[in-house]
């Protein structure tokens, strides 16, 4: 187990495997490249800190604050993310399939060109948040809510529209082709 103190340093390119982090301050942290192997994050603060092409592959998230924190192309596949707060996060592209975000309140949160296959995103919270031109091909819905969240570009095909709260949300032409099919209508040109 290891409780540090990283605030306001430049972890670029430090790798750490199954480490247990317990309170870590993150806070203004800049990280280019770091890698993260199963690693566990118990009540870390990533405060306004800024990742680039960095890697959090399988590990934990538990009790985490993310504050206005940047992702910019980074990997978190088979990431889990329990009791966590994302208020002003921005994910920009990278991979995040297989992500565990259930329950999760990214209202607040910008997610763009990011893919998340088969994430489970079910039971999310995304009223007046933006997922935009995200993969979100498998992922799970169940129970979400996208009411007034801008979804335009991002692969809705696995979203059934009577499991989630769809009212107000801003789509595209195709995604609403999509989601009508889903209803089990049948769309045709006259």
């Amino acid at each position: 187990m290891s409780k540090t103190n990283w605030e306001g340093q430049d972890i670029s390119g430090q790798t750490h495997t199954g480490v247990k982090f317990t309170d870590l301050d993150c806070t203004e942290v800049v990280n280019r490249g770091a890698v993260f192997t199963d690693c566990t994050f118990q009540r870390a603060t990533f405060n306004c800190s800024v990742h680039t092409d960095a890697a959090f592959v399988n590990c934990a998230f538990n009790g985490c604050s993310f504050f206005d924190t940047r992702f910019t192309e980074c990997k978190f596949v088979g990431s889990n993310f329990v009791r966590c707060t994302f208020d002003l996060m921005q994910i920009a592209g990278g991979n995040w399939s297989h992500v565990g975000l259930s329950g999760a309140d990214l209202s607040r949160a910008i997610v763009r060109g990011t893919r998340l296959r088969e994430a489970d995103l079910s039971r999310v919270r995304c009223q007046d948040g933006s997922v935009r031109d995200a993969d979100l091909s498998g992922a799970d819905f169940d129970g979400a809510d996208f009411t007034d969240c801008d979804l335009r570009g991002s692969d809705v095909s696995s979203l059934d529209p009577t499991r989630v709260r769809l009212k107000g949300a801003i789509i595209d032409m195709q995604q609403a082709l999509s989601i009508v099919q889903a209803m089990g209508l049948d769309v045709r040109a006259e």
